[in-house]
């Protein structure tokens, strides 16, 4: 069996939405800057009548014996990337040999070690390992040696929903409805919005403490936007409302920032990471100084599947968790049914995020009552639903 093609394709659909789909965003490290910080919420193109506009893409790996294996959604520049760079690596070559086309995607790409081109060799790698699980009829998590366990409680990320205090109740009521046990919301203010932010982050995190009680865990992710100061500052304010961690309170170029702040932190409060982080050397020298408490590498960023097995490792030699970043929800359920509970103890599920990436998969990976369960198609799942797909269009940039 050889590769065939590697095809970009572009699909759009309609999705139906009452109401505004981003009600809010996240605080961003631009957001110093007052031009920047002004900024709202990324829209989705409304078709009217309650419907946005869907387009991804994605990527396919096609075999000269009939199987194809697929990845996504990507960013029109990781196409251009895979289309240009990668793909005639890999047409010709054994699909199942994904860590010989691994290392010669990296060793290729020696300016692309982190960014865009690493998040394309990741959803090559993925797509790769979507083509392993469906040539051999099972799926990825039993190639992997899963699955471990019967199921996985996920956490609901609230991000793109309102911060006003009466919306952020009314959802965090919805989510524990729903029987997640864990939440994770995002704060919109930062260094630079003086005391008054400070009291607004403190007044969300407390709103939602008083709604879901003591038994559901509430995160904070401060999004690479806040400083050691800061962060301690905050994890003071907020220590009465017990947040389980605070994420990615600084750059990921900061690992010695970020190893202060584990080491002033309280010890009833985690500091996790690591979500804009690439590779197993990334998440290295993180590890290596005691960054964090747990890590969030993203494996369509990161590495891919190939990538994120040698992190696990890591992270089990450090003795940290793992927690994939929710970005990849499909891919990450299956290297998490492959770990032991006590490295990969949860799957973050974003609300919002999942409803528009997974929207053109034909088996999406859902939460019931809080937890997910082993997949039961071959490779990744990553079979598209034809009913969903309005127009596809290949992709070129030659």
């Amino acid at each position: 069996m050889k590769i065939a093609a590697v095809r970009c394709v572009e699909y759009s659909g309609t999705m139906d939405h009452p109401g505004v789909f981003w009600e809010e965003r996240l605080i961003r490290p631009v957001d110093i800057y007052p031009q920047f910080r002004a900024e709202g919420p990324t829209f989705l193109p409304s078709t009217g009548a309650g419907a946005y506009r869907i387009t991804s893409v994605f990527v396919h790996i096609e075999t000269d014996d009939g199987v194809t294996g697929t990845a996504g959604p990507i960013t029109r520049e990781q196409a251009h990337i895979i289309e240009t760079g990668f793909a005639p690596l890999l047409v010709s070559q054994d699909p199942l040999a994904t860590e010989y086309l691994w290392d010669v995607m990296y060793r290729s790409a020696v300016h692309g070690r982190k960014g865009v081109e690493m998040m394309a060799i990741s959803a090559l790698d993925c797509a790769l390992w979507d083509l392993k699980g469906r040539h051999f009829g099972v799926p990825v998590y039993v190639l992997l040696g899963g699955p471990v366990r019967d199921s996985i409680p996920a956490y609901a990320s609230a991000l793109g929903y309102s911060l006003d205090l009466d919306a952020a109740r009314e959802r965090a009521a919805e989510i524990v409805a729903q029987g997640f046990s864990a939440t994770k919301w995002f704060p919109r203010h930062g260094p630079t919005d003086g005391k008054a932010g400070m009291e607004a982050n403190v007044a969300l995190i407390a709103a939602l403490r008083d709604t879901v009680g003591p038994g559901v865990d509430i995160m904070v992710d401060a999004w690479m936007s806040w400083d050691v100061p800061y962060a301690l500052r905050m994890a003071d304010r907020l220590a009465e409302y017990a947040p389980r961690w605070i994420e990615e309170p600084v750059l990921p170029d900061k690992p010695h920032s970020y190893a202060e702040i584990t080491r002033r932190m309280r010890s009833d409060i985690l500091v996790s990471g690591a979500e804009h982080e690439y590779t197993r050397w990334g998440i290295h020298q993180l590890m290596a100084v005691g960054a964090m408490h747990l890590y969030q590498p993203d494996t369509y960023w990161a590495g891919g599947i190939s990538e994120m097995l040698k992190i696990a490792a890591l992270a089990s030699a450090y003795d940290v968790q793992l927690i994939p970043h929710g970005h990849s929800v499909p891919a990450n359920t299956h290297i998490s049914f492959a770990q032991p509970p006590t490295l990969t103890p949860m799957v973050e599920y974003l609300l919002k995020w999942n409803t528009i990436h997974q929207w053109f998969l034909a088996h999406p990976v859902h939460p019931v009552d809080g937890e997910v369960t082993p997949p039961t198609e071959p490779g990744l799942g990553m079979d598209l639903d034809d009913n969903k797909i309005e127009s596809r269009r290949e992709l070129s940039f030659a």
